[in-house]
């Protein structure tokens, strides 16, 4: 129904490219209305969050329409069409009966919903930040864990030993040379330094964990360095415990870790790469605001106006 006047959807906004002459190029339809590609399938991040939230309508408690409201709501044929702030669909609703105010809200009463690349970098990173919950949780439970393990220590040790005994005595042979009783016993002959050490490694791991998680729930860039950071110094460390013992586990975490790591540094141009902090500001203001809606909404009579662009320095 919309199409926006662009190419092959440049990586960086016009104003960041250059204008050159060529053959008119495909249009970018809306959220939905692409052709999907079967190797490539492509997601749409505003259809997503109007399935979880429902559509973003305004203007549903107004008396009148007035022309200067067609961005977000139509009349005719004694229908309104009201348009969805985030995914673009029109959707045709009857007229209040009663309605409270005579008008739609003005443009500044109007809270826009996420749309486009912000919208896309808001679910992902909130995606991680689940992944580092659950690393907080984990790792806060192991080292108070180990913590309180120390602290009592040599009981422990010794109802070990004699449950150990016992099932030796009852069984008939328990070996502590590999699995699950290698690894209790391996725990009990520390030392209670070594415990408190690794208890503490643990749980300043967990806080790390946790300061991310709430960083990339909030967008916070500093939250988005940190965990690259925090990622890429832990991958050597994960590929020599692949070297030791090969597991499902440990393919499956690296795999994500290392998918982190590359969205973050890509997608987000952390570390100046792909023009940066800059660049990643550029366009998250391209793809939100009026200014995005109104590239979006159809002009009745009045064709789209088709721009090749090539991008300049940091493109794709």
């Amino acid at each position: 129904m919309t199409v926006v006047s662009t190419g092959s959807a440049p990586d960086l906004p016009p104003e960041n490219s250059e204008r050159v002459q060529g053959p008119p190029t495909d249009l970018v339809h809306l959220p939905g209305t692409e052709r999907t590609r079967r190797f490539r399938p492509k997601l749409r991040w505003e259809l997503i969050g109007c399935g979880l939230h429902g559509h973003e309508l305004v203007g549903t408690d107004a008396t009148e329409v007035r022309p200067e409201d067609h961005l977000v709501v139509r009349e005719a044929d004694g229908l309104r069409w009201y348009r969805c702030l985030r995914c673009d669909s029109w959707l045709p609703l009857n007229p209040p009966s009663s309605p409270p105010n005579q008008f739609p809200p003005e443009r500044d009463q109007i809270v826009l919903p996420l749309r486009g690349r912000p919208l896309r970098n808001l679910y992902v990173l909130r995606l991680i930040a689940v992944d580092r919950v659950i690393h907080f949780l984990v790792l806060g439970v192991l080292g108070v864990g180990i913590i309180l393990f120390a602290g009592h220590q040599k009981d422990l040790r010794g109802d070990y030993l004699r449950l150990l005994n016992s099932l030796q005595s009852s069984v008939g042979f328990v070996s502590t040379r590999n699995g699950f009783f290698r690894e209790i016993t391996h725990l009990v002959s520390l030392s209670s330094t070594k415990l408190y050490l690794y208890g503490s490694a643990f749980s300043v791991y967990s806080a790390v964990n946790g300061i991310e998680a709430v960083g990339l729930w909030r967008e916070k860039r500093w939250a988005e360095y940190l965990t690259f950071i925090e990622v890429t110094l832990l991958l050597p460390l994960e590929i020599y415990e692949l070297t030791v013992k090969i597991s499902y586990l440990k393919i499956a975490a690296l795999v994500l870790n290392v998918a982190v790591m590359i969205y973050l540094g890509y997608a987000h141009r952390l570390f100046g790469f792909r023009g940066g902090g800059a660049a990643d500001r550029a366009l998250y203001d391209y793809d939100s605001g009026w200014s995005a809606l109104e590239r979006a909404t159809p002009v009745p009579g009045r064709l789209p106006t088709m721009v090749a662009t090539t991008t300049v320095g940091s493109s794709d």
